[in-house]
């Protein structure tokens, strides 16, 4: 007879693996070389470029096949490496209860060109873990050592980037982060904060093209377009910055930051309908917000 606990027990771990997959995602794919023949023993590292802990290993197998599950929804860093091979650099984007597929190819490297490339790869590993202690000063060392090297991988410019945000020297980091626009225009993350720190910079025009561009190649973070509703603000451009802070809460209906800009902005059109459902709204989520008083002196106004 089987005991019910048992049942039980098994029922919980379903329902626990069924959870685990519908809020993580996956990472695959395929290494060749360049005629397309399959790689094995690959070193892959994936590395989260938002929250420095978070790190796989793995390895491609006898066919070149490689897989990393249970991955939190994000982009992430990946590089591939085999001895004998140019390492390989990617920035993917990884949603959930989805499979991010990449088809890889490593091409030969020289002698001389591999062992550069492998000291820099070991250098830009070092400050990451640098950078994971939280010992940012002596990461940017590393990275500036892994650059010299290896000028040409914009992933050792975004990791600089964010070690010198973190040591709040932001010049620096903007100067960074625009290397590494500049290395891969296509990297959602380089664009994001690259608009960031022009932001902060005050050079809101340049902000604005670069948040647009992090837009463009990601729709799902209410941040990104919280930010570019700001800089849209900043240069005047009130009708867009509805649209992007309209956006960010249709992401995050809880975003009250968002429901106060929103709500302003509706003020500045004269449609007290929609400002006053805005500000009640930004109050409810956040009623001991900085600028909560200020709301109920606007709603105090437009009530009258």
């Amino acid at each position: 007879m089987i005991k019910k606990g048992l049942i039980l027990a098994g029922m919980i771990a379903v329902l626990s693996l069924s959870s685990f997959a519908q809020v993580h995602g996956k990472i695959e794919g395929i290494v060749t070389d360049s005629e397309k023949n399959p790689l094995g023993k690959v070193t892959i590292v994936i590395i989260s470029t938002k929250t420095a802990a978070t790190r796989f290993n793995i390895s491609t197998d006898k066919q070149g096949k490689f897989a990393q599950i249970g991955i939190w929804p994000g982009y992430y860093q990946l590089t591939f490496q085999k001895e004998g091979f140019i390492p390989a650099y990617y920035e993917v984007k990884v949603s959930i209860a989805e499979s991010t597929k990449l088809d890889v190819k490593m091409l030969n490297a020289e002698k001389a060109i591999e062992k550069a490339l492998s000291d820099a790869d070991r250098l830009f590993f070092r400050g990451y873990k640098l950078y994971e202690q939280q010992k940012y000063e002596a990461a940017v060392q590393s990275y500036q050592e892994a650059i010299k090297l290896n000028s040409l991988n914009w992933g050792y410019y975004f990791n600089l980037g964010l070690a010198y945000k973190k040591m709040k020297e932001y010049e620096e980091a903007m100067a960074a982060f625009r290397k590494a626009v500049e290395l891969n225009p296509e990297s959602y993350s380089s664009n994001k904060e690259l608009g960031e720190m022009l932001g902060r910079a005050k050079k809101f025009e340049e902000a604005v093209k670069h948040y647009k561009r992090a837009v463009e190649l990601n729709q799902d973070d209410h941040d990104t377009y919280y930010n570019l509703g700001l800089v849209l603000i900043a240069v005047g451009e009130r009708e867009e910055a509805l649209e992007a802070f309209l956006r960010a809460t249709d992401l995050k209906q809880d975003f009250a930051d968002a429901y106060y800009e929103i709500g302003t902005i509706y003020i500045g059109q004269n449609n007290i309908d929609e400002a006053v459902k805005n500000l009640e709204k930004f109050l409810e989520l956040s009623p001991e917000h900085e600028k909560a008083a200020t709301a109920r002196q606007m709603l105090d106004y437009l009530k009258k």
